[in-house]
């Protein structure tokens, strides 16, 4: 026969295990889920650290803030002109020129803007009562170029070249432009220039309007170390950074 005293106490007890079970189920599950987020915060400090770590272990990651190097204008540069110790020239002949910087240009803080040997590119132009040379680029070790806005004195000392003048002293160390060297290659004489390489520089009718009847003319002799040293129209200015380069510091 049922025993009804039993069947009340087991329920009455299955009653109270699950209540409670209820009761606790949120702790349990809020104590599980405190757990699992304190391992993912060290994990991630401890990766934070190991990151810092290896950001002062290897410094040259970080990368260099850069700075303008700045020049003001009026400064002046010294220069030299290695292919030849003299340039000739006509009084309207333009030619071109590569001119070398002989020293460091540093700006206000001392930082070398300008190395020493960098090179200038530009031109000889004929300008009213002389001829004058306007910069055009600044080459840092082949590669770096930077525009620059700079120019020599007005050169106005003509020298008079007569016939029968010797071709060695004018020719000898010189650069001579094409319109000069054809010119004084008719006044001479002389085959110093080849005449095809004449004919190349200054053209047919340059030629032979120089050629006829004449027996002297002037020209320009420029010694570019002591004649052509340039003055900055206007401010050079130059971002300095990390790079990886011959130049590193430039």
């Amino acid at each position: 026969m049922f025993n009804s005293k039993k069947w009340n106490f087991g329920t009455s007890f299955l009653l109270t295990l699950g209540m409670t079970l209820v009761t606790a189920m949120p702790g349990l599950i809020s104590n599980r889920a405190m757990a699992q987020f304190h391992r993912q915060e060290q994990y991630r400090g401890n990766l934070q650290r190991q990151y810092r770590g290896n950001l002062q272990r290897y410094p040259s990651h970080r990368r260099r803030p850069s700075s303008v190097a700045r020049i003001p204008a009026g400064k002046l540069i010294p220069i030299e002109y290695e292919k030849a110790e003299k340039v000739v020239v006509t009084p309207d002949e333009l030619m071109r020129l590569r001119l070398r910087v002989t020293r460091d240009i540093r700006d206000a803080q001392g930082r070398v803007a300008i190395p020493f040997g960098s090179e200038i590119e530009g031109e000889l132009r004929p300008v009213s009562n002389g001829t004058q040379f306007f910069a055009e680029q600044l080459i840092i070790g082949d590669r770096h170029r930077f525009p620059i806005n700079a120019i020599s004195r007005v050169f106005s000392e003509t020298e008079k070249i007569t016939k029968g003048a010797s071709a060695e002293d004018i020719f000898k160390g010189a650069a001579v432009g094409s319109a000069a060297a054809t010119l004084l290659s008719g006044i001479l004489g002389d085959n110093v220039i080849a005449t095809e390489k004449v004919l190349i520089g200054a053209g047919l009718g340059v030629l032979t309007g120089v050629l006829l009847g004449r027996e002297k003319a002037e020209v320009f002799v420029i010694y570019p170390e002591d004649d052509l040293d340039l003055k900055l129209r206007s401010d050079f200015t130059r971002v300095r950074g990390y790079t990886k380069s011959r130049y590193p510091n430039y």
